[in-house]
């Protein structure tokens, strides 16, 4: 009852993916606040929904005002999963953290959220958003829920009993992971061979580490896959409690990323170097060779515009709306301004866009529930940092800084391994200036002159 999408795209970084994906919006056009746009609970709730968020705001502005319902979570980019303060709870050790954030509880904002014992994020959230599912009032209505989990992102936390399970399974190193990832993505019809051939490696060459270093990375990645396990668990409960209510059937769920893997591994913040990693104290993360790994086949990772900074796995079920055989995979390149014309196709009449603002970006993805193409007239954009791309059919033009365009044909080579761009010249003068035509009007610097005026929300 549901898709694979293997052409799905995201920004290449946390907060400009969640712009785009609340208000169908590329992140230019608003701003860090959302000032100047609409949210997908704003465009909801006029047509009777009960909207919720829970986990992740990577904003300084409360949602719950903002057309949400309900929101608990915090304000911020990272948070030690077990103790977000800056201070222990009596008998436990000082969190490691690298910054502390404020939370928001519905109306009430607290900073620093020091959270009961026994508090983990990933799966708190989750119990908040089963609460809301258990709310007796309007409880017929329909809902949306957005369930932002913050995991696996660094520190590196996780249960004992999740990192135990994964005793060994990284002890060979990062190729030996890559391979064997991309191996079982070709059994299971993700890529095709030929048209996705696996990437150059970059990573450091494990032979090369000390035996304390290789244990080291091993557990990193271990961490990391529990981190993982512990929100699949968390996602299964969600999923328990809507098939119990009878809702599961109708219930539209989209899983995705944020951004490709970090290759980060941030130096500041407090920690005890005595820790054990994974708990309280620790603060630790993946790192760039991981990251290549995990990103297998693609290269790259978080915040470049190659493939693997910008490409989400994405995952869609509606039992009661998606008609395709079992195991349904799409290749359809989407985005994630896909999402609000999406909703908003879905929720029909009653939905409230205001009319001062922009337009959503995107297209419904309501075709692929049918094995269909979108009907997309225009190509998809990015810009995030020093990267910039343009993926036009099955082209796709990248760069960065000022660095001369890169030009891949994406139906033959997913992993950009043959630039084509002496090849076609015009193709990439074309794009070329689209793109930058598109920046122009997405009000950032470019070679092509000054900036346009934004857009200002009256609502």
């Amino acid at each position: 009852n549901g898709i694979r999408y293997t052409q799905a795209y995201n920004t290449s970084k946390c907060w400009t993916t969640r712009i785009s994906l609340l208000t169908g919006l590329y992140h230019h056009r608003s701003d860090r606040d959302f000032s100047n746009s609409a949210l997908i609970g704003e465009i909801l709730k006029p047509a009777g929904y009960r909207t919720w968020w829970s986990g992740k705001h990577h904003a300084s502005f409360n949602p719950h005002g903002r057309g949400f319902d309900h929101f608990s979570g915090f304000l911020g980019g990272a948070i030690n999963f077990w103790n977000p303060a800056d201070k222990a709870r009596p008998g436990e050790a000082p969190p490691g953290w690298r910054a502390v954030y404020t939370w928001a509880f519905d109306d009430k904002l607290v900073k620093p959220y020091l959270p009961p014992k026994g508090f983990f994020a990933t799966d708190a959230f989750t119990d908040w958003s089963l609460d809301w599912l258990d709310e007796k009032e309007g409880k017929d209505a329909p809902f949306f829920l957005y369930l932002a989990y913050n995991a696996p992102h660094w520190p590196l936390h996780a249960h004992a009993e999740d990192i135990e399970r994964y005793d060994g399974a990284y002890d060979e190193g990062y190729e030996a992971v890559r391979k064997a990832r991309y191996r079982r993505q070709l059994e299971i019809g993700l890529f095709d061979e030929e048209v996705t051939p696996l990437s150059e490696p970059e990573h450091r060459i494990w032979s090369t580490l000390s035996e304390k270093e290789r244990k080291e990375e091993a557990l990193r990645m271990q961490i990391h896959a529990a981190m993982v396990d512990r929100m699949d668990q968390n996602v299964g409960r969600l999923v328990k409690r809507l098939e119990e209510r009878g809702q599961l059937e109708e219930t539209l769920i989209i899983f995705l990323v944020d951004n490709g893997a970090s290759h980060e591994r941030p130096r500041r913040g407090s920690k005890d170097p005595s820790a054990e990693w994974g708990s309280v104290g620790s603060f630790e993360a993946i790192g760039q060779s991981w990251a290549n790994a995990t990103n297998s086949p693609l290269r790259k990772w978080k915040v470049q515009g190659l493939e693997g900074g910008i490409c989400t796995p994405m995952i869609a079920h509606w039992p009661a709306g998606i008609d395709l055989p079992k195991d349904a995979i799409s290749r359809e390149p989407c985005h994630l301004v896909d999402f609000v014309p999406t909703f908003m196709e879905l929720a029909g009449e009653g939905t409230r866009y205001p009319k001062n603002l922009p337009r959503p970006d995107g297209v419904s993805l309501t075709p692929t529930f049918s094995g269909k193409e979108l009907n997309r007239e225009k190509p998809l954009f990015f810009q995030y940092g020093s990267w910039q791309a343009i993926r036009e059919g099955p082209w796709k033009l990248v760069r960065q800084k000022t660095n001369p365009w890169a030009l891949y044909d994406l139906s033959r080579d997913r992993t950009e391994t043959r630039n084509l761009a002496s090849s076609f010249p015009e193709r990439v003068t074309g794009m070329g200036n689209r793109w930058e035509d598109w920046a122009r009007e997405m009000n950032f610097a470019t070679s092509k002159g000054p900036r346009k005026k934004k857009h200002k929300s009256t609502q």
